[in-house]
């Protein structure tokens, strides 16, 4: 039998936290719980380095302060340990009943629903909205890095590509489920889609070496971007007859996650998210020229310290 540590990084003092450790504390299996709140300049990063310092199981389960944990979720992720002697890691998914109201926030958090729900099976990468690892493994590769993200981006991910080059098993099990509490705007979404997740992860597979398809890097996701940006350079061009077919590949490709949409939200809300599917994408497709400058930047830098 292996012991569970829960660390939640609180340390920007989020509303949501009573509803986030609540949850916790409702589940059905035992675990040390580690919220870390002080001291208050930690980053989300810093903040979970601390307590999984602080934490005594041997395995950790990093959980967002603004997630609800479903009842069996931390029994799912023993569950999942127990049964793969030789798992690293694990992570979960959102549930499709995110509780911020609005257009925006429904379509953001049902999307990561949709990617993680079909990303089932062995995994590249990692999430620390939901995930646990062994923590000699987490402690072997130092731990999320801090000092080259210092706000919430994709730290998470780097540390899966660190485990995974250390020959870690990493699996993403979607029924092990938290409703996101987190409410988005258009604004929030454009700035964290372009600066904290599309250019750094662009500059991250750069740094790399090495190109991933994991959960939106997928080639579906890559044809509706490509659609998308076509779509709107024959809108720009004043050709909106060009534009039709990229938006029925941009319907095609999508159209198990449209339909989500549809069932939980309604037809008119999953029209908008069409919309919205499409800024996304095209957010994305703005980062790679950006994510090479900042890789390039940061190369330059490095030469000079040489």
């Amino acid at each position: 039998m292996f012991t569970l540590s829960v660390v939640v990084p609180a340390t920007n003092r989020p509303p949501t936290l009573p509803q986030c450790t609540t949850a916790i504390g409702r589940s059905a299996a035992r675990a040390e719980v580690v919220i870390v709140e002080h001291p208050a300049h930690l980053s989300a990063s810093a903040a979970r380095n601390a307590g999984a310092r602080r934490a005594t199981g041997d395995v950790l389960v990093f959980v967002d302060a603004d997630v609800e944990v479903h009842p069996d979720a931390l029994t799912r992720i023993r569950e999942a340990f127990a049964a793969r002697p030789g798992l690293t890691a694990v992570f979960g998914s959102y549930d499709d009943a995110p509780s911020a109201a609005g257009v925006v926030s429904a379509f953001r958090n049902l999307l990561h629903h949709h990617v993680h729900q079909n990303a089932a099976g062995s995994a590249e990468t990692f999430w620390s909205g939901l995930g646990a690892v062994r923590r000699d493994a987490f402690l072997a590769v130092g731990g999320f890095d801090g000092d080259r993200f210092p706000h919430p981006s994709v730290e998470d991910i780097d540390l899966g590509a660190r485990l995974l080059a250390r020959g870690a098993r990493i699996v993403c099990d979607p029924a092990i489920q938290g409703t996101h509490l987190k409410a988005w705007t258009v604004r929030n979404m454009l700035f964290t889609d372009f600066a904290r997740r599309g250019v750094p992860w662009v500059a991250m597979q750069l740094r790399s070496g090495r190109s991933s398809t994991a959960l939106n890097l997928g080639w579906r996701h890559r044809g509706s971007a490509a659609a998308c940006a076509v779509g709107l350079v024959a809108l720009l061009a004043g050709r909106p007859a060009i534009a039709v077919g990229p938006v029925l590949a941009l319907l095609a490709l999508n159209h198990d996650f449209y339909t989500l949409l549809a069932r939980r939200r309604g037809p008119r809300e999953a029209a908008l998210g069409v919309a919205l599917h499409a800024l996304h994408h095209l957010t994305a497709v703005a980062s790679v020229p950006a994510g090479v400058l900042a890789y390039a930047g940061e190369r330059s830098r490095a030469a000079v310290t040489r």
